[in-house]
């Protein structure tokens, strides 16, 4: 099976960058190890901006070095002693090391600049033919006429293929005025040749700040808060106050005279005000700082807006940040994602990935894992309730998945408040998508207190206390689930882990046949996925409750793709130990051996034995879990505990969880520590949680 493609370009700027992130990202949902290749650079006085942005963003298990051979002008001159053979026999070998240890390997041939002559197309058509390696040619559409591009892509191709070059797909960028008659055109004439082709997208060639900054020699007075925003447009403060505030526009970039006090302040005034679009950052020009009232007020106002200090006058700078080729480097997060977005929205990803016939792994990667479960969440489209909506981190969370459509949420709280700080902090809020719940306030208040108390009542609770109980964003965010108009809820980052299951445990209730709620912390490691549990409910299991756990994390792992192989394990291997704590571990497992006989589950097991294959084999070499158990089940809290937060602090792999399982619909808990990605992250499992429990 093909282990490779070669990425390949004929046009400068013709979106080759794009196209490299969009493959990667397809490749490593099907592939363990994947690896990446540029053989030649334009210069080594600092390092390469793509192969530092591709490493970095992919968490690629390679150094930046074994990423490339020479620079351009060291194969020109090589070449020009007569040696190029070498320059093919060091990169063959080079590119062969790599071959032998990732599964895959993308290569990117040569950025092509408006100066490039015809050694450089010929060379790198020559390299994948001498590699052996199929090609994804990338040009871009610079024609006034459909004809006219038809002509040169059908040049290009054939030049190609005159060369021996496979070329297995060809995408066009940049494309301005595109119909399906062209793509019939070529697939009729090249019918073994996947087309795809992608419009112009303004954004991905407009330069960020940093790039401003950079090309400008600027100073910045403040930084904001995020220098790599894009600038969507820029306009000149030439202008009364008035006339200039009608041309801000969403993320505009205003270059300003620095003495125009007037124009800065109402900039200012502009981007918080809920009237005008939001500003992306000032460039204040002439090489003068601002007088001393006017810096009082930025002094005072420094986190709002990114300003920086042009040495240029106006014009100039006008005319510099113009001419900018803007590119995608390691913290264009924005970028990135638009890149692949667009990648995946125009190429027939299924087709192309047949056609590259990729090595498809019986392991899950952690790139594959969240994939599938961004595209289980996205089809589901379950209905999430976020009680905590006083927490930027929850506000900034759900913007972000609504943005992505990948569930509805609701977010209880102050209407007025929730809406104010969204505002503040400058987030997109799909009210289609996200809603605002104040208890109080809502109709269906009376209804879940009567609920509550139904259920409750036996119990010595009285209706009084149930309407306080529903005020409480935890109760009334799990009677949500409970009656059905939520699908999951996702709490914990003000809360503490009782108060989040407690309304949980008191009416939603344990699955049948299931008597102990647990939880699971999905492990993404650099090339491979972990199930550990349980890491956060239960202290001390007793052998009875240590099976239920290992039997339900082996479901929720098959139910994110993971084929279960269950180690319960232990301080001993097999049957060399004994003592209380390992005389669990074994009636635990044979438990789950006689309630679930084909499942693959080994205990008692130690750490080592379970994951690590030369390991297992020597302590326990007839075991079908030894070496490669991917279920790990820790014995008590403390250790689970303990064990996840040093493998996630030493390794740096991302720990998405915990994730409750045992109850009858999902509710998940935060810890007080999260991040908004394990918000994110823990949202869209129990998005898919709710479509196990149907």
């Amino acid at each position: 099976m093909n282990k490779s493609v070669y990425i390949i370009t004929s046009d400068a700027y013709s979106g080759k960058s794009l196209v490299t992130l969009g493959v990667m990202q397809m490749i490593m949902r099907n592939t363990a190890k994947v690896g990446y290749f540029k053989p030649i650079l334009e210069s080594k006085t600092q390092k390469d901006n793509h192969i530092t942005t591709v490493l970095s963003h992919f968490q690629l298990d390679m150094d930046y070095e074994d990423a490339y051979v020479y620079t351009r002008s060291e194969v020109t001159n090589l070449q020009n002693k007569g040696k190029i053979g070498e320059v093919y026999d060091t990169i063959i070998k080079r590119y062969k090391a790599l071959e032998n240890k990732f599964d895959f390997v993308l290569v990117e041939g040569t950025d092509l600049l408006e100066d490039s002559n015809v050694f450089d197309i010929k060379f790198n058509a020559s390299l994948a033919q001498n590699l052996n390696i199929p090609a994804l040619v990338v040009l871009k559409d610079s024609f006034l006429s459909e004809d006219e591009l038809v002509n040169q892509i059908q040049i290009e191709v054939n030049t190609l293929l005159e060369q021996e070059v496979q070329i297995l797909g060809v995408f066009v960028n940049k494309v301005k005025n595109y119909n399906d008659s062209v793509k019939q055109r070529l697939e009729k004439e090249f019918k073994d040749i996947h087309f795809t082709f992608i419009p112009r997208e303004e954004d991905l060639s407009r330069p960020t700040l940093k790039e401003i900054a950079d090309e400008l020699g600027a100073k910045f007075l403040y930084k904001g808060d995020d220098v790599n925003m894009i600038t969507k447009k820029t306009i000149i403060g030439a202008m009364q106050l008035h006339n200039f505030l009608n041309h801000v526009s969403e993320s505009c970039l205003a270059v300003i005279p620095a003495d125009r006090s007037d124009l800065i302040v109402g900039s200012l005034t502009a981007h918080i005000s809920s009237n005008y679009p939001r500003i992306a950052g000032l460039v204040l020009s002439g090489g003068i700082v601002p007088e001393r009232s006017i810096i009082k007020i930025l002094d005072g106002t420094q986190k709002i807006i990114p300003i920086m200090l042009s040495k240029s006058g106006t014009f100039e700078t006008a005319t510099r940040i113009g001419n900018i080729k803007s590119k995608i480097y390691p913290e264009s997060a924005e970028k990135i994602k638009l890149s692949i977005q667009l990648f995946e929205k125009y190429a027939d990803v299924s087709s192309l990935n047949a056609r590259i016939s990729s090595f498809k792994s019986d392991a899950i990667t952690p790139r594959m894992f969240q994939y599938n479960m961004v595209q289980k969440a996205r089809k589901a489209q379950r209905h999430i309730v976020l009680p905590e909506g006083t927490d930027d981190r929850i506000l900034t969370a759900a913007s972000q998945l609504a943005v992505d459509e990948l569930v509805y949420l609701t977010v209880l709280g102050d209407a007025e408040k929730i809406m104010s700080r969204v505002n503040e902090l400058g987030l997109k809020w799909d009210e289609r998508r996200i809603f605002i719940v104040n208890p109080v306030e809502s109709p269906k208040y009376e209804e879940y207190v009567q609920k509550l108390y139904d259920i409750r009542k036996s119990k010595g609770l009285e209706l009084s206390q149930a309407r306080d109980l529903m005020l409480d964003v935890s109760y009334f965010g799990t009677m949500m689930v409970f009656v059905g108009d939520a699908d999951g809820m996702v709490s914990g980052a003000v809360n503490t882990t009782a108060h989040t299951i407690r309304p949980s445990l008191q009416f939603v209730k344990t699955k049948p046949n299931v008597n102990t709620v647990s939880s699971v912390f999905f492990m993404l490691l650099n090339d491979r996925v972990l199930v550990y549990g349980d890491c956060a409910i239960v202290p001390n299991p007793t052998a009875e409750q240590l099976a239920e756990i290992a039997i339900s994390s082996a479901e929720s792992a098959k139910a994110f793709g993971i084929e279960p192989r269950v180690a319960l394990l232990s301080y001993s291997s097999g049957s060399s130990g004994t003592g209380a704590d390992v005389d669990k571990v074994r009636t635990a497992t044979e438990i789950v051996k006689s309630q679930c006989p084909d499942l693959l589950v080994e205990g008692p097991i130690q750490y080592d034995a379970a994951v690590d294959p030369k390991v297992g084999k020597s302590k326990m070499p007839n075991s079908k879990v030894a070496g490669q158990a991917n279920v790990l089940i820790f014995p008590d809290l403390n250790t689970g505990n303990n064990t996840y937060k040093a493998v996630q602090r030493e390794t740096g792999a991302l720990a998405i969880g915990p994730m409750l399982q045992g109850l009858k619909k999902p509710v998940n808990d935060l810890s007080r520590g999260a991040t908004i990605p394990d918000i994110y992250n823990t949202v869209l499992i129990t998005a898919i949680q709710s479509v196990m429990e149907e």
